[in-house]
């Protein structure tokens, strides 16, 4: 899942940044109204976490723009301010949720990943292919009685390849929706993750390299 976090408060952004990114996300920052609406039209977020009070555009405007300009992507908005008016201001703009702050971080993580699952295309809580399962929302992976230890990375390309079911997914679709805006698009890291990733799938083999287009299951 790839979630953009647009905050003014460096502190705090650079702060759920990193817990999101131990919750196995790919997570983007910007610290203002305009920079984060750019940011957002240029790339495809599963999740936008949105402030309200930003500067240089307000988050409400930031809403408001996103929604005119088609982004599929769903917004979580979050405030200081906690009243019912501010609660029913923030979902009337278009929010698809609406959090106070302060709040509790694993409500925040379990809120962007209910939210994740109804991002495009929506993604089932488990997901499955012959004796393989991955319970995304507990993040764990097994195939058949033996259960599967994988790095973030390596569970973001598997689900990805599985939400694919039987798409190719190129490696530059992988870097973009597992890895974050921080990733060197020459790098390797792609191809390196998905040798791990087959290591250990097993036998018989799931993932099937398509030469020169990407991967597939």
């Amino acid at each position: 899942m790839r979630v953009l976090v647009i905050e003014d408060d460096e502190e705090m952004a650079q702060t759920v940044a990193i817990g999101l990114r131990r919750a196995q996300m790919a997570v983007d920052v910007a610290f203002d109204g305009q920079d984060g609406l750019a940011r957002a039209l240029l790339s495809d977020y599963d999740v936008v976490v949105l402030d309200r009070d930003l500067p240089r555009m307000h988050g409400d405007d930031v809403c408001a723009e996103l929604i005119a300009a088609g982004c599929r992507c769903r917004t979580l908005m979050l405030t200081a301010a906690a009243s019912a008016d501010d609660l029913v201001d923030g979902l009337s703009l278009g929010a698809d949720d609406y959090l106070p702050k302060p709040f509790d971080f694993p409500v925040l993580v379990a809120r962007i990943r209910a939210l994740g699952r109804r991002a495009h295309p929506a993604v089932p809580p488990v997901l499955r292919h012959g004796d393989l399962v991955v319970d995304t929302a507990r993040r764990r992976a097994g195939r058949g009685e033996r259960p599967l230890e994988l790095s973030p990375k390596e569970f973001g390309v598997l689900e990805s390849l599985l939400t694919a079911e039987g798409r190719v997914v190129s490696a530059e679709e992988l870097l973009e929706r597992v890895w974050d805006e921080a990733a060197d698009p020459f790098t390797s890291a792609v191809k390196i993750t998905v040798s791990r990733l087959r290591a250990k799938l097993g036998d018989p083999p799931v993932i099937e390299t398509v030469p020169k287009r990407g991967y597939r299951i």
